[in-house]
C-alpha cells in the first residue's frame, strides 16, 4: 500500500491516459459495426472492417480495459476509495456497466467475423451512444463527487 500511495499521480496519470484509450476504442467500434452492416459477405469491404475490429479490438480496446481496471484497483486501494461515500460506489457500478457493454462488443467482433449480421445499423448506432452516456456520467462523479 505505501508503494501506491507514494506513486498516487504517477497511478492516476495511466489510469486517466488508460480510462481514455478504452474510451476512444468504445465510442469507434459500434461506428465500425453500423457501417460494416451494409456492406456484402465475402466482399473486399468486408473483409476489411473485420480487420479493422479486431485490431481496434486486440490492440486498443482490450489493452485499455485492462490497464484501466488494474490502475483502478490499485488507487481504489491506495485511497480506500471504497470508503469515500456514494459517489464511488456508483461510478464503480458505472464501469462494471461499462465492462458488459465492452464484452457485448467483443461477441459483435466474434460475430462479425463468422460473416453473421446479427443486428441493423439502427440498434449499432443506437448501441453507439452507451458508452458515450455511461462517460459522461463516470467522469462527472469522478471530478465532482456529488455524493
Amino acid at each position: 500500500m505505501q508503494f501506491l500511495a507514494e506513486h498516487y499521480n504517477i497511478l492516476k496519470t495511466l489510469h486517466i491516459i488508460a480510462f481514455t484509450t478504452w474510451m476512444a476504442g468504445m465510442f469507434y467500434l459500434p461506428r465500425l459495426f453500423v457501417y460494416h452492416t451494409d456492406k456484402a459477405v465475402g466482399s473486399d469491404a468486408s473483409e476489411t472492417f473485420k480487420v479493422m475490429e479486431r485490431r481496434l479490438l486486440k490492440a486498443i480496446i482490450n489493452p485499455s480495459m485492462i490497464v484501466t481496471w488494474i490502475l483502478g484497483l490499485s488507487l481504489m486501494a491506495a485511497t480506500q476509495a471504497w470508503s469515500a461515500g456514494g459517489w464511488f460506489h456508483a461510478k464503480l457500478l458505472l464501469v462494471i456497466l461499462m465492462s458488459g457493454v465492452h464484452g457485448m462488443l467483443v461477441g459483435q467482433v466474434r460475430r462479425f467475423g463468422r460473416d453473421e449480421r446479427p443486428h441493423t445499423a439502427r440498434f449499432y448506432r443506437i448501441l453507439n451512444e452507451v458508452p458515450t452516456v455511461l462517460f459522461l456520467i463516470i467522469v462527472p462523479l469522478v471530478v465532482l463527487k456529488p455524493f
